[in-house]
């Protein structure tokens, strides 16, 4: 199996820290959000095949991390050359990297201890993808999608929501029919989920969303003291 991470996005609530770096390479306690999911994918998971799509300051991805080998695994990247696709859009144009397999994806600037063993386990039959869904933190208050605590499948319309991490298990089939280009992700995932064809469990550990330097700061002052 292979890992998707996640890291073309622009980061612009991170600046100025992003002005010249592009935001999964910010460090916590001397690493870079990005490496922490690599390690611990090859470490927890086995995974030595990583798909690294970049955009903004994507060279600067590549010249750090090159093919991988200094973290014993191997890196392609899928650049997208005329600016960020978005994440359904990068995930199409990354299908001849990913193969026909399943594949974990990751979003690249978050910062979390899960264990990235549980996605290990075949999606369940039929389904298209597994998604790991958190508490709701205070900037996304409202969530995204709620659980069917018997059956693990996930819906639309509750009154308990929960908000997606960026960490799941996918069928490469849940990209196939997608149109090249600029797509996100969130329509595409809402489909399938009104189809019955996507599960999903709530994870209750550390978990943040490193979207503006208050949170960088939060998860440093927690990691590094």
């Amino acid at each position: 199996m292979k890992a998707m991470i996640l890291a073309a996005g622009k980061g612009e609530r991170m600046r100025p820290l992003t002005n010249t770096t592009p935001k999964p390479l910010l460090k916590v306690n001397n690493k870079p959000l990005l490496q922490y999911h690599i390690e611990s994918l090859r470490d927890q998971v086995g995974i030595n095949e990583f798909i690294i799509n970049t955009a903004y300051l994507g060279q600067k991805i590549q010249d750090y991390f090159n093919d991988g080998s200094n973290l014993n695994v191997s890196i392609k990247y899928s650049a997208e050359e005329t600016g960020s696709l978005e994440t359904a859009g990068g995930i199409k144009q990354a299908l001849p990297l990913l193969g026909n397999e399943d594949f974990i994806l990751v979003n690249g600037d978050i910062f979390t201890d899960f264990d990235f063993a549980s996605l290990n386990q075949p999606l369940s039959q039929g389904k298209l993808a597994h998604l790991i869904l958190v508490s709701n933190p205070e900037h996304h208050p409202k969530g995204d999608f709620a659980i069917n605590n018997k059956t693990a499948a996930l819906a639309l319309n509750n009154d308990v929501k929960y908000t997606y991490s960026g960490i799941g298990r996918y069928s490469v089939e849940l990209f196939k029919t997608v149109a090249e280009g600029k797509q996100p992700l969130g329509p595409i995932l809402k489909k399938a989920i009104k189809n019955n064809n996507i599960t999903g469990c709530l994870y209750s550990g550390l978990w943040s969303d490193i979207g503006t330097p208050e949170r960088l700061s939060q998860i440093k002052i927690l990691i590094e003291n």
